[in-house]
């Protein structure tokens, strides 16, 4: 495996490459910051924390020419949206190693065209569900125990879900509760979090990755991480919705699962840190594929829902983050999934490649802030293309035709301009060409706005 791992990265950089026994990141939203070497004035561990977040994005399109329209089309005519959230990270040290954490959040706000009309989803901040006045959401309530296993003594910097203290290099840690899928896998120091970095869903994730969730990305669940000199290996089991794209979780959580599988190997290139990470997913549930859906339909629209049993769904990705320099980074990821069978709890995309960069601003003087730049390229299976084609829908596709398929293909460029500590406003710009693989329709340009503010 560790030669497959190699082989790999070879072919994405070439280069002499020197293993680093650096820890991963600690399980927490938006990828924190990797750990450090202990040093002789570390601040004593943390018994309890409070740390609080609100964002406000806004989206808008100028309009973009359109042959048809259907059930699930981005609107062609100029419209704007925006969403608001306001978090709170609630934190207590249980006993040695363990901590508890509640995230009670406030949402507001909808997602262009009731966030539907283009696979990579312009907006990460934008849940498959809206509300004109504000309502209330426990996001996440997980117990963390982490099991020393020696090594180095490493600094652990406080942040949102996560206490600051000291932990060991080797280790293993155990999350349970409600959390995202993405707090844990597929985690991206350069692209992971739409409240600071990238936004569109298939730069920020892999977006063949059909990760359980509900309608606002999360999900109950478990995960065991073992941190080993330059490796780590993560392993997790999470409830899938009830149905696809449903608001709620499947009561009986062996019925309906996910089981997810990362290898990390983490390495430095001329002195460079960098990550590689192999996944794999396995869902079971009551999944439908989309040739049994036309067969059923004779000639009608079909309905993937309509033809769910029980069967199995899988999907690989790699993901790569590189630092170059003391102000670039680099990410790329790669992935497919099972093409037959539908889109259930993400979006609708088979095979995905997204890469980019990152900029410090220290570049130009403006050690806070920072420019991003990314592209993704998505694509769909055959049997979906003549589902969506037929009039089917997806998970958020559906054109009610698609007679001329090609791939998605966006770009994201956005700046982080810091105005206070704690306080960042951030333009973004994406260009999305054939936007839920639809020839007929797009380009799309969409302006954006966010203003973040922590403590």
């Amino acid at each position: 495996m560790r030669a497959l791992i190699w082989a790999s990265l070879a072919a994405l950089l070439a280069g002499p490459i020197a293993h680093a026994q650096q820890a991963g990141p600690t399980p927490g939203p938006g990828n924190a910051a990797p750990l450090a070497p202990l040093g002789d004035n570390a601040a004593p561990a943390q018994d309890w924390a409070v740390h609080g977040q609100s964002t406000f994005t806004w989206q808008g399109t100028p309009g973009f020419p359109a042959a048809y329209s259907g059930p699930n089309s981005l609107s062609s005519h100029p419209n704007a949206r925006e969403t608001t959230d306001a978090t709170l990270f609630l934190g207590l040290r249980l006993w040695q190693g363990a901590e508890i954490w509640a995230n009670p959040e406030l949402d507001q706000g909808f997602g262009l065209a009731d966030t539907v009309g283009v696979a990579g989803f312009p907006s990460g901040e934008a849940y498959k569900t809206g509300a004109r006045d504000p309502y209330f959401r426990m996001q996440r309530l997980f117990v963390r125990q982490t099991v020393e296993l020696g090594g180095e003594r490493l600094a652990v910097d406080p942040d949102q879900n996560v206490l600051g203290g000291s932990t060991s290099a080797n280790r293993i840690v155990i999350t349970v509760g409600k959390f995202s899928v993405a707090d844990i896998f597929d985690t991206n120091q350069y692209a992971h979090d739409p409240r600071s970095d990238f936004l569109n869903w298939s730069v920020i994730d892999a977006g063949s990755w059909d990760y359980a969730a509900d309608a606002w990305g999360y999900t109950y669940g478990a995960a065991v991480e073992w941190y080993q000199d330059w490796w780590t290996i993560r392993a997790g089991l999470f409830d899938l919705s009830t149905v696809s794209n449903s608001q709620n979780l499947d009561p009986v959580f062996i019925h309906q699962s996910q089981a997810n599988i990362e290898l990390e190997e983490r390495h430095t290139i001329f002195g460079a840190p960098g990550k590689l990470k192999l996944l794999f997913f396995l869902s079971r549930g009551e999944l439908g594929t989309y040739m049994d859906a036309l067969a059923q339909a004779h000639g009608g629209i079909p309905n993937v829902n309509a033809v769910a049993s029980y069967r199995s769904k899988t999907g690989l990705s790699l993901n790569l983050e590189q630092k170059i320099n003391d102000v670039v980074g680099v990410f790329a990821r790669a992935g497919m999934s099972q093409g037959s069978v539908q889109a259930y709890d993400f979006t609708d995309i088979v095979n995905t490649l997204s890469g980019g960069a990152r900029i410090d601003g220290a570049a130009w003087g403006r050690t806070a802030d920072e420019i991003g730049l990314a592209f993704a390229v998505n694509g769909t299976s055959r049997q979906a293309r003549q589902y969506f084609n037929a009039g089917g829908v997806g998970v958020l596709v559906g054109d009610g035709a698609l007679p001329r398929a090609g791939t998605e293909q966006i770009m994201e460029s956005y700046y982080n301009y810091t105005i206070a500590e704690g306080i960042v406003a951030s333009p973004d710009y994406q260009f999305i060409n054939h936007p839920a693989y639809a020839i007929g329709r797009g380009p799309v340009s969409v302006f954006g706005l966010r203003l973040h503010a922590q403590f």
